[in-house]
C-alpha cells in the first residue's frame, strides 16, 4: 500500500444484508431491439450464469447485459434499497441457505441485481431462491489525505487492491482503457451511487477502432471530462475511474456497463494504463488471460 494514502477504514461500520438469487424474467413477448429495428430474444440477466465470471469478454457473447455469476435481490422494495445502498465491490458474500451453505463469494458489480462471484464448484449447488448474505462495508469510505477525492461502492478490501499511487499529491489508479466521454450513453440519469451507466457500442467500428470491444467483465476504466460525483455528466476538468459490470447489449444507447468507483478534479484523481487491470486479478478470485 502507498504510504502517502491515509484512509478512514477505522471509522467504516460492518452490517449484515441479504439478498435471494433471483429467476430470469421476460417482459411479454420478450424481445430486444437492434439498432435497425431487428427484434432478438437474448438471456443475460439474472439468475445463475454459468457462462460468465469478472474476466471473461464483455462483448461477443450471443446475449443481451450478461451478469456474470450470481445474481441476488430482495423482495421488499425498501430492503433491497439497502441492498443496493449499503454493498460495495469487494465485499464478501455467504450462501446461508441450501446445499451451497456455507460457500464464499464476493461482490463484483451492482446492476438491476447485486453481482456476486462464486467458483464454478458453488455455482453448481446453488438454486433460485437461495439467501445470500452480505458483509456491508465501505460505505462513508474516504482518503484523509485526499478528501476531495470520492469514492463509491469501494469496500477496503478493494481500495486496497486498485493499486492507487500517489504522486506530487495527485492519486493515479491503474485501469485497462480510457473511455472517451462522448461513448457513455444510457446511466446518465441515475445518480452515481445507484448502479451504472451504458457504453453507446451499437457503432461497432468505433469500438473496434478505439479497443473497446476488448473490455474484460471486471476491467477497471477511466474516463476524462466527466464529474461522477452525483449523476454522470460532462465537465471538462474532472475524472472518473469506474468498473465494467455486465456485457453488452444489442440495444441502442445500451452497450457493456460501466459501475462509477472513484471521482474527482484532475488535479488530485488521474490513472494509467495496465492492460490487466481487472478485479478478477485485484481481488484474487481467478486468473485472467
Amino acid at each position: 500500500m502507498d504510504e502517502g494514502l491515509r484512509w478512514n477504514f477505522d471509522d467504516l461500520v460492518e452490517m449484515a444484508v441479504t439478498g435471494q438469487v433471483s429467476q430470469p424474467a421476460l417482459r411479454r413477448g420478450g424481445y430486444v431491439h437492434r439498432p435497425d429495428g431487428v427484434g432478438l430474444v437474448l438471456p443475460g440477466m439474472s439468475g445463475i450464469m454459468y457462462s460468465a465470471r469478472v474476466g471473461d469478454r464483455a462483448f461477443g457473447w450471443a446475449a443481451d447485459h450478461v451478469e456474470p455469476g450470481v445474481s441476488i435481490a430482495n423482495p421488499d422494495e425498501r430492503s433491497d434499497f439497502a441492498l443496493h445502498y449499503l454493498t460495495c465491490i469487494g465485499n464478501e458474500a455467504e450462501v446461508v441457505t441450501g446445499l451451497a451453505q456455507g460457500a464464499k463469494g464476493v461482490v463484483t458489480g451492482e446492476h438491476a441485481r447485486l453481482l456476486v462471484d462464486f467458483t464454478p464448484e458453488v455455482l453448481e449447488e446453488l438454486t433460485v431462491g437461495d439467501t445470500i448474505q452480505i458483509r456491508t462495508r465501505g460505505r462513508g469510505l474516504r482518503l484523509e489525505s485526499h478528501p476531495a477525492i470520492e469514492f463509491k461502492k469501494t469496500s477496503p478490501a478493494l481500495a486496497l487492491a486498485l493499486g492507487l499511487r500517489s504522486e506530487a499529491g495527485r492519486v493515479s489508479c491503474p485501469v485497462a482503457m480510457e473511455l472517451p466521454a462522448r461513448t457513455m450513453g444510457s446511466g446518465a440519469e441515475l445518480n452515481a451511487e445507484f448502479v451504472d451507466q451504458d457504453l453507446m457500442s451499437g457503432d461497432r467500428a468505433l469500438m473496434a477502432e478505439l479497443g473497446i470491444d476488448r473490455m474484460r467483465l471486471g476491467d477497471l476504466v477511466g474516463i476524462r471530462d466527466v464529474d461522477h460525483r452525483f449523476g454522470r455528466s460532462y465537465r471538462k476538468g474532472w475524472v472518473a475511474v469506474c468498473l465494467c459490470i455486465h456485457g453488452d447489449s444489442v440495444m441502442t444507447g445500451h452497450g457493456p456497463g460501466i459501475l462509477t468507483l472513484i471521482a474527482g478534479p484532475a488535479e488530485l484523481l488521474d490513472f494509467h494504463l495496465e492492460p490487466a487491470a481487472n478485479l478478477a486479478k485485484a481481488l484474487g478470485i481467478r486468473e485472467v488471460a
